[in-house]
């Protein structure tokens, strides 16, 4: 699709040279006003930063307890289970309906005990797997470790240091590998670009740092050893040599490409690190305050909408994205 920016750019200059010299001023006097405007704004999101930090301690004790939930180690009580949805209701009519029909064959044979399941099984890997987004990422050989993986929290910067938020992944003892916690950081910058002052729309992320995975052996899914073979040029013998490369993988997710402010990046290493932004954003602004309806499916179902009325509303191409709040 034609994207239309350099032509709505050159209609504006356009537009302004066609002014008086005496107009064409007090313009100027505008856009210094709506430099300073944006200089204000910049500071509202800072507080607005503050204000984000104070309430993550007051959502805390909640995501805690939905934690304790999720891995069971603590069980909910009547009063806290309480729920009514017509939906859920529909559901449990049907599922009598099969149960009943399967009465008689569940009679036939001897019932084998079976225990009740812990917490919620796969509640984040579930949430991986519905979400396109993360789904994408996905790998087969990551399943069975984000099956250990028990919380996610989002860390905010504290007073006085530069905006970031960070995104910790609480992990139970397993056998892939020692962290207990994996962490991504993600600088974020509030204010704006002296070339661009007026492109400023509110806090965006500049950089993005991982973490080191401490693998046991032969357990690191972000590589996987090959087998080459190589002729001796002078003798003709053949050997085989094995070699490790990069294999595709959720965990690459904690070694992400490094924005360099002095090298340009290429096309491909900007695009990932764009990808990446958006899935740190994605984690902060909606999986981690509303983990129980991507659970469900709920909060899918939310965001389709919400895209619909986007395609439908939206210009015909966005030519920047900004990964702002």
């Amino acid at each position: 699709m034609l994207c239309l920016c350099n032509l709505r750019s050159n209609v504006q200059i356009q537009r302004v040279f066609m002014l008086p010299k005496v107009v064409k001023r007090r313009v100027h006097a505008l856009k210094r006003l709506q430099v300073q405007c944006a200089n204000i704004e910049a500071k509202f999101y800072e507080e607005v930063h503050e204000l984000e930090r104070k309430y993550a301690a007051l959502y805390q004790p909640l995501f805690d307890k939905r934690r304790d939930f999720v891995t069971g180690t603590v069980e909910p009580t009547e009063e806290e289970c309480e729920w009514h949805s017509e939906r859920e209701e529909e559901e449990e009519l049907a599922e009598e309906v099969k149960e009943k029909a399967a009465i008689e064959d569940a009679k036939k044979e001897e019932a084998v005990p079976r225990e009740d399941p812990k917490g919620i099984p796969e509640f984040w890997l579930t949430i991986f797997r519905s979400v396109d987004m993360l789904s994408d990422m996905l790998q087969e050989h990551d399943e069975p470790i984000l099956k250990h993986l028990k919380d996610i929290q989002v860390k905010f910067s504290e007073p006085g240091q530069p905006m970031s938020f960070t995104l910790e992944f609480h992990f139970e003892s397993n056998g892939y590998f020692n962290n207990a916690v994996l962490t991504k950081v993600y600088k974020m910058k509030s204010e704006p670009d002296a070339s661009e002052p007026f492109s400023f729309e509110g806090p965006e992320i500049i950089d993005c740092e991982g973490c080191l995975i401490d693998w046991h052996k032969g357990k690191d899914v972000t590589v996987k050893t090959i087998k080459k073979k190589q002729k001796h040029k002078g003798r003709g013998t053949v050997r085989t040599v094995t070699k490790q490369v990069p294999n595709d993988s959720f965990f690459n997710f904690f070694n992400p490409v490094k924005a360099s402010p002095d090298e340009e990046m290429d096309e491909d290493s900007e695009f990932t690190l764009a990808q990446d932004f958006e899935i740190g954003h994605f984690f902060r602004e909606r999986i981690v305050p509303r983990a129980v309806l991507y659970f469900t499916g709920e909060a899918l179902e939310d965001d389709e909408s919400f895209d619909e009325e986007e395609l439908e509303e939206g210009d015909e191409e966005v030519c920047q994205h900004k990964h702002h709040r």
